[in-house]
């Protein structure tokens, strides 16, 4: 489809948007955790929580290397479907939206103590129970002993996903012989292997990057003596970068897409325009985040605008403005161009509008770029044509992206793509 074409079919419907922002700027966060405490008074039976745990725990990050290790369950009774409350990529299937997230979230208690990082041998205990939660394909029955009553809260991250209530553990136990995938146990038995290449080695196996954080954050990857429980808002961004820089090397000598392509995905009040054109690999996020959205709270306070960039050696430090959403965009950039076997110099301009009212995770950012390539094609000419006929629709003007970007500006870019 021509781009003209594209653009005209892609219009949004602004007043569905405030209705929908209406809707979900309601008081049902509170309301949730109102039914929370009440779940909780059904489920605690004096100071256990017994039950079935879905297959994710929490590392905190404060206090490295004795940080706040816990186990996530959903407080619900049951009944529940533990695999409900695992963040993963069916969230975006199912069509959450930010107030499924919370609700999900905010029912699930995470029952933390306090570990040392250290945990190359340790399999018993509170850290062997959560370690066997990590690496187990099924949610597993477990009985936690409670220290005092839950702190009923939610805490917010722009990498991870919403937490909701907090209990001090006083210790856990296994109900059940958890099930392990043969890949897991066999990089758990190789002493030797690096954590990039386990988790390399657990990607082409079909573990989505959801599964190898979890088993990453709790110190099952690596070599024997560096095993270490990582929190989790550091392994999240870590599998995203090593199998982004393992999906990057199998395109290297790949030929190059042969027009230039436009895509656009929105999810959760975010925008996602990805441009493709000919040539070496190069890629590009900027975020604009809107006055009044999350990350921008100040209405008077204009687009705040953020960008970093790598060319065809990629890169060899940490970004400095877009943190894990780079790596998420990144990732799902490079399993779309490997499946295809090409490669392509890429743009992705993300729009974090006010409807963005919460943060939810990279998980969504991750998401919302995958799916962008299930969406209608549009084509231009070059480059060039393609910002020129799309500026319109974004929310600052081109000169405005040109200040900010290199791609845009022609910093990385061949004079015959403009």
């Amino acid at each position: 489809m021509r781009l003209d074409e594209f653009i005209e079919d892609f219009q949004r419907d602004d007043s569905a948007d405030l209705r929908r922002l209406a809707e979900e700027k309601s008081y049902a966060i509170t309301e949730y955790l109102d039914d929370v405490e009440r779940q909780l008074d059904e489920t605690v039976q004096g100071d256990a929580l017994f039950g079935s745990t879905a297959p994710s725990i929490f590392v905190g990050r404060s206090n490295y290397p004795d940080v706040s290790t816990g186990l996530l369950s959903p407080v619900a009774g049951p009944e529940t479907d533990p695999t409900d409350y695992v963040t993963s990529g069916e969230w975006y299937q199912q069509g959450y939206s930010i107030d499924d997230v919370f609700q999900r979230r905010t029912g699930l208690l995470n029952s933390t103590r306090s570990a040392s990082v250290n945990v190359e041998d340790v399999w018993d205990g509170f850290v062997g129970v959560q370690r066997e939660v990590a690496i187990a394909d099924e949610p597993v029955d477990v009985e936690i002993g409670l220290d005092g009553q839950p702190d009923l809260d939610v805490d917010l991250d722009d990498i991870g996903a919403p937490r909701g209530p907090r209990a001090r553990a006083r210790d856990a136990e296994l109900a059940e012989n958890p099930s392990v995938p043969l890949e897991v146990e066999k990089t758990l038995e190789d002493d030797d292997w690096r954590a990039d290449g386990a988790m390399t080695y657990l990607y082409r196996r079909g573990f989505d990057v959801y599964e190898i954080n979890k088993i990453l954050s709790a110190g099952a990857l690596g070599q024997g003596a560096n095993r270490r429980l990582v929190p989790t808002r550091w392994s999240i961004t870590a599998v995203d970068d090593t199998v982004g820089q393992y999906l990057r090397g199998t395109i290297r000598n790949v030929n190059s897409i042969d027009r230039t392509e436009v895509r656009v995905n929105e999810y959760m009040g975010n925008t996602y325009w990805v441009i493709m054109t000919p040539g070496q690999w190069e890629f590009e996020l900027v975020e604009l985040k809107a006055p009044g959205s999350i990350w921008n709270p100040d209405p008077e306070a204009g687009m705040y605008m953020a960008a970093d960039s790598e060319g065809y050696e990629g890169r060899t430090d940490y970004v400095d403005e877009t943190s894990g959403a780079y790596y998420a965009t990144r990732l799902a950039v490079l399993e779309h161009l490997q499946e295809r076997g090409r490669q392509a110099k890429v743009l992705v301009v993300r729009h974090a509008s006010p409807e963005y009212w919460a943060p939810v995770g990279v998980w969504q950012i991750r998401e919302g770029v995958r799916h962008a390539f299930e969406q209608e094609l549009g084509e231009a000419e070059s480059f060039r044509d393609a910002l020129t006929e799309l500026a319109p629709h974004f929310p600052v003007s081109l000169a405005q992206l040109r200040r900010k970007s290199e791609l845009v500006s022609g910093l990385q870019a061949q004079i015959t793509d403009f």
